[in-house]
């Protein structure tokens, strides 16, 4: 089995809504319990656990969110490798979420913890699309913008997408304002088309009610 990858759980179970939901419980109580410890640098730690170890070292990563290895196992593996090297308090995170099966979804953990310091701090992603990368302007324009209607300070996620023509789609959480060229030919064209329906409509009715009937 020499050079073998074990193969992990699907990413769509990482993206799944119910997957998710409960990361975010796990990540809001990663939060609480490392005030209440007063360990401040516990989310620096998971960070750094999945930056510098598991992504430096694939095969140890498939192991721990696998379920190729059996708890036991796992629960081994963080006390003679992991535990000497970190803090008590996120060795004991690693034991729970293996206890209760949920260690697959310490990526997904991390994200939201980020996510949470983010919004705690005033931050809050935006995830933008344009038809070209934007100017220096146009991100300085997008920003004040948004903190002026919002009050947080966006960050900006950017993509690119041709199809825009112009303009930019914003999106905050599940809400999105599309300003982009493409959507306003279609709207265009939408009240073109109604406008055309309604004359043809109106005639219609002129010819059905000859006058002086």
């Amino acid at each position: 089995m020499a050079g073998s990858r074990f193969t992990t759980r699907p990413e769509s179970v990482l993206e799944d809504p119910g997957a998710r939901a409960v990361a975010t419980l796990y990540a809001e109580s990663f939060l609480s319990a490392a005030a209440t410890n007063n360990t401040p640098s516990a989310p620096e730690e998971l960070s750094s656990f999945l930056t510098d170890v598991l992504a430096q070292f694939p095969e140890f990563r498939d192991v721990l969110l696998s379920d190729f290895a059996g708890r036991d196992e796992k629960l081994k593996i963080i006390s003679r490798v992991i535990a000497p090297r970190c803090s008590e308090f996120f060795a004991n995170f690693l034991r729970v979420l293996v206890r209760h099966g949920r260690m697959e979804l310490l990526p997904v953990i991390n994200e939201v913890v980020v996510r949470l310091q983010e919004t705690a701090a005033g931050r809050q992603r935006v995830k933008v699309r344009s038809a070209r990368s934007l100017t220096t302007k146009a991100r300085a324009d997008i920003v004040a913008a948004l903190n002026a209607r919002f009050g947080f300070d966006p960050i900006l996620e950017e993509s690119i997408d041709p199809q825009l023509l112009g303009g930019v789609v914003l999106q905050i959480g599940d809400t999105v304002f599309d300003s982009s060229l493409r959507s306003r030919l279609k709207a265009l064209q939408g009240r073109l088309v109604e406008k055309t329906f309604n004359e043809i409509q109106s005639r219609r009715d002129r010819f059905s009610h000859p006058e002086g009937d």
